[in-house]
């Protein structure tokens, strides 16, 4: 992708200034092709990232506390996504008895079903989004986005 092109400028930029918006744009195509492939499940990329995070708990319940730190984006309103995935029936929440404030969250099998056919969209797009790149390529770009 040309960014001077995309942004429709004749000047050539400085080139952090050029990485900056490269970087911007793909995260947006990113985006893009991640909402469209979630979009036949009625799961946004963030209730699709707490599905996967309670899947990795491997049946032991997580709290909101876990989920949060967990988050790929730390800006979500884990509860509002989590009422979310209650009301489509993928996870379920449980009050502890003895502490009232302590809440539990778990993938229901409805989720883990659902789940299992969302990661073959997302291996779908993974797989068109990255088919340029040898695997030493994306060795090296993980390398380099490391630095950050």
């Amino acid at each position: 992708m040309d960014v001077e092109e995309h942004i429709r400028t004749s000047t050539k930029l400085p080139l952090e200034q050029r990485t900056i918006i490269h970087l911007m744009l793909v995260n947006n195509t990113i985006n893009e092709r991640i909402a469209q492939a979630l979009k036949p499940f009625d799961v946004s990329a963030q209730q699709f990232n707490v599905l996967r995070i309670l899947r990795g708990q491997k049946g032991k319940p997580a709290n909101l506390s876990t989920l949060n730190e967990r988050m790929v984006t730390k800006r979500s309103n884990t509860t509002r996504l989590v009422d979310k995935l209650i009301h489509k029936g993928f996870v379920n929440r449980v009050t502890c008895s003895s502490n009232r404030r302590k809440v539990e969250i778990n993938i229901t099998e409805e989720g883990n079903v659902a789940l299992k056919k969302m990661d073959q969209a997302m291996d779908n797009v993974e797989r068109i989004l990255l088919n340029q790149f040898s695997q030493k390529e994306l060795g090296q770009l993980n390398l380099l986005l490391h630095k950050f």
